[in-house]
């Protein structure tokens, strides 16, 4: 599963071979969430809320990002990383 950003001791991944609607996981600690791109809500799974918001966050500033990644791994072709934040 490669990672497409690492910030604040969150790790952010993409399967090649997932599933609908377009998501990432994010763990942190032992921790681990699937995200809805679009929504930008948890589908599955938790983090501690300081985590969630910064993932959140950052979903909202990489959207565009994001789905180009997705779009990407459905075709099997390399992800590019993401900026994290700051």
């Amino acid at each position: 599963m490669p990672e497409i950003s690492l910030f604040m001791g969150i790790r952010i991944t993409m399967y090649y071979d997932d599933y609908n609607p377009p998501h990432f996981h994010a763990s942190y600690a032992d921790y681990s969430a699937l995200v809805d791109i679009q929504d930008g809500c948890v589908l599955r799974g938790m983090l501690p809320n300081r985590q969630l918001k910064y993932v959140l966050a950052w979903t909202e500033l990489h959207r565009d990002d994001l789905m180009q990644n997705w779009e990407l791994a459905r075709d099997n072709a390399p992800l590019n990383p993401v900026a994290g934040l700051m």
